[in-house]
């Protein structure tokens, strides 16, 4: 799609001038064999050349955060086409479902009262965990674009509770109780697709604990609709092993109160 572009003209001096910012503006430096919070070298001259393809098409690309970038850049392997079209999408996407910026209270009541994700602790590299209770999850009586604002809602807001320098979070998806009123498979992949497509590089892992066989069988329809990179951060724990499985990645006095731990659950609305 973009592979007709002067690429090689826009990387003059890219390395030696470029200077990155984060979300908050401020100056993040470019090192060749960075840590996890830090630029590569080939980061930042990538990231340079997504956002000259991306503007000329997307003027208001210039108001997103070279973190942003470099998130779509990982999600397609560093390959600047890819990872270009992909961020175009997303801020085309962006700027027609969520037109105010962000999505208000008031538009997600009805999946808000159901009272089924949370957000408590941080596992062992700071990560975020939300908790999601798939037994109080039914479809949205408004329809499906409701259900997918709620989904942005929640991204949103898990995002915005990240500590400085991390950008993942991790879920627990608790299945306990869940029944084929539950079962929402339109809306599951929906969530997936949203993820996937527009929040890339934002999930560490997801625990789903607690499946109870009938589940099985809404799974097989969604698992191909998950893309390879999402499928390796997807682990299935067994029950007797949920406390000992959790604590691997998580200090136990980071657990919500509900695992044995000493947090008590924070509704998404209120973190």
């Amino acid at each position: 799609m973009f592979g007709a572009w002067p690429f090689h003209n826009i990387t003059e001096g890219v390395k030696s001038s470029y200077k990155l910012q984060n979300a908050k503006g401020m100056e993040v430096k470019g090192r060749e064999g960075e840590g996890e919070g830090g630029f590569t070298e080939t980061e930042v001259t990538k990231i340079r050349l997504v956002r000259a393809v991306v503007e000329t098409s997307f003027t208001a690309s210039k108001e997103e955060d070279d973190m942003t970038i470099r998130r779509f850049l990982r999600a397609r392997d560093l390959d600047v086409d890819k990872a270009s079209a992909m961020f175009l999408k997303y801020l085309n996407w962006r700027h027609s479902f969520v037109p105010n910026g962000s999505i208000s209270l008031s538009e997600v009541s009805n999946d808000v009262a159901q009272d089924k994700l949370f957000v408590q602790g941080h596992d062992k590299i700071g990560r975020p965990i939300a908790i999601i209770i798939g037994r109080k999850h039914f479809q949205n009586k408004n329809g499906l674009d409701a259900f997918k604002r709620f989904v942005v809602y929640a991204f949103d807001k898990l995002c915005a509770s990240m500590p400085r320098g991390q950008e993942k979070f991790v879920g627990i998806g608790d299945l306990k109780g869940w029944g084929y009123s539950n079962s929402d498979v339109r809306g599951y992949i929906s969530a997936l697709t949203i993820l996937q497509d527009y929040y890339p590089e934002r999930l560490g892992k997801l625990f789903i604990i607690h499946a109870p066989y009938i589940f099985m069988k809404v799974w097989k329809i969604i698992y191909p609709f998950i893309d390879n990179q999402t499928k390796k951060k997807i682990v299935f724990v067994e029950n007797k092993k949920v406390k000992s499985t959790l604590l691997e990645d998580i200090d136990e006095s980071q657990l919500p109160e509900i695992y044995g731990g000493p947090l008590p659950l924070v509704r998404i609305q209120d973190c």
